[in-house]
């Protein structure tokens, strides 16, 4: 029964990871904006 927990865990967590690609890639202005301020702190 556990290793059914843990799957299901890591098959949330990956598609968590998908989707968050997929709205970076639909709205691209936020991916610039976010890079601009990291790169403003060096």
């Amino acid at each position: 029964m556990r290793h059914h927990i843990v799957h299901a865990g890591w098959l949330a967590a990956a598609l968590a990871v998908l989707g968050g690609v997929f709205a970076l890639y639909v709205h691209p202005d936020f991916l610039v904006t976010l890079v601009d301020q990291i790169w403003s702190c060096f």
